[in-house]
């Protein structure tokens, strides 16, 4: 069973930078749908971005691109998540999430939590005016 760690979370003002990671262990990550979701104080999660486990096709939420990259190294079982020109209203709980379908095709990705089987503890991103 894939168990996902995500670091890199903090404390950042506007228009900083983050870069968030999710390590994976008892699995291999290269087999793997991967996707980032976050969920702020009192409201449901929300996609961010999502890659195919051949890291051919990747997805972002309309709120995020320009600012946001979603990338993978397989070989190292990580996945990656670049976030520039933070706002506050980026301030949320980030996740990372496994979906098991990237095992049928390399092009696989999905935005829907659902539709993922593995997923991180969480890591805390809180951006200040």
């Amino acid at each position: 069973q894939v168990q996902l760690v995500e670091f890199g979370g903090g404390l950042v003002q506007a228009g900083g930078s983050l870069t968030l990671s999710c390590a994976a262990s008892g699995g291999t990550l290269s087999s793997y749908t991967m996707g980032w979701f976050r969920q702020a104080l009192g409201k449901e999660r929300e996609f961010v971005a999502a890659i195919s486990s051949s890291g051919s096709r990747r997805a972002k939420a309309d709120s995020v691109k320009g600012r946001f990259t979603i990338s993978r190294n397989n070989a190292k079982n990580t996945v990656y998540l670049q976030m520039n020109r933070l706002k506050p209203e980026d301030t949320a709980v980030y996740y990372c999430a496994a979906d098991w379908r990237g095992i049928v095709s390399g092009s696989y990705y999905s935005e829907h939590d659902y539709e993922y089987d593995y997923w991180g503890q969480g890591t805390q991103v809180t951006v200040s005016s």
